[in-house]
């Protein structure tokens, strides 16, 4: 998998509407979050948030869930993560999302 299809698929997730007809669920936003962590940083190296910061406990243990996992591997599970979506989902927007990242070298 290029960077530059894990790049154009963070680009896309990024930019996907809030209100839009495709909407990852919150378990595909922390797959997106962990893959993204461990293809643009690497391992997790922090401490585990508090006790009573959920969200952060969430996305600390979804990140150390990938530990040991290389960057292209990464990569290629975040984009094909975000394809499957589009492909499900299926309209004009996916498709042409789907385009660009097939696209990308």
């Amino acid at each position: 998998m290029s960077e530059a299809k894990f790049n154009k698929a963070v680009e896309i997730v990024r930019s996907l509407p809030k209100d839009g007809p495709i909407q990852p669920s919150q378990d595909d936003q922390l797959f997106f979050y962990k893959y993204f962590k461990q293809g643009t940083i690497g391992d997790n190296t922090t401490t585990r948030p508090g006790m009573f910061d959920f969200t952060g406990k969430a996305k600390w243990d979804a990140w150390e869930s990938v530990k040991g996992t290389s960057k292209e591997d990464s990569w290629k599970a975040y984009v094909e993560k975000l394809l499957e979506i589009l492909n499900k989902v299926g309209d004009e927007d996916s498709k042409k999302y789907v385009a660009e990242i097939e696209a990308a070298a």
